[in-house]
């Protein structure tokens, strides 16, 4: 059975996370939407125009395995103002669903919106100090329960494949790592 993907983009999302996260979880078979929260349209952080399959007011009671954030700025503080994507964020943890982010965006999204109380996170190193728990702020990738995080560009594909195993198996996703020389 495939699994429900949603990648939130914005304008200033950085572009090498949201791409890696859409490449690989749909290498691995996932019914994946990228939803802008803002025009169909978004320009990234280095200023590369992708274009959002739908919005995310369109996929607002739609139940999905896993919701996953790409980082960059001002891109994570435009997730993070998305009342929307706040409530489904928040519906997410509390159904025990998958839910994740990389790079500024577990700071500046989770952290905002209550997320990741009580909660093992890591994210972009400058931005590690607004972070409650510092446990594994040193992790390149930190897994804790539902709610999976990672630190920055450096670590999309590892994280990426993270999210395969996560959702489709070890075996999953060490087959994708091999078939992408990783």
């Amino acid at each position: 059975m495939s699994k429900k993907v949603l990648v939130p983009i914005a304008d200033g999302s950085e572009e090498l996370e949201a791409v890696a996260i859409i490449d690989c979880l749909r290498r691995a078979g996932a019914d994946l939407k990228i939803a802008s929260v803002q025009n169909q349209q978004i320009m990234t952080s280095r200023k590369i125009k992708i274009t959002a399959d739908c919005l995310i007011k369109d996929w607002v009671h739609e139940i999905f395995d896993l919701i996953v954030l790409p980082g960059g700025m001002p891109g994570a503080e435009h997730l993070r103002d998305c009342k929307e994507l706040a409530d489904m964020l928040k519906k997410q943890k509390e159904s025990n669903r998958f839910y994740a982010a990389i790079c500024a965006s577990p700071a500046v999204v989770f952290k905002y919106h209550g997320l990741l109380d009580g909660k093992k996170a890591t994210c972009y190193p400058a931005m590690t100090g607004v972070l409650n728990n510092k446990e594994a702020i040193a992790q390149r990738v930190v897994v804790d329960g539902n709610c999976i995080t990672s630190q920055g560009p450096g670590t999309a594909l590892e994280f990426s494949l993270k999210l395969v195993e996560l959702l489709f198996g070890l075996e999953k996703s060490r087959e994708l790592a091999k078939a992408m020389l990783v």
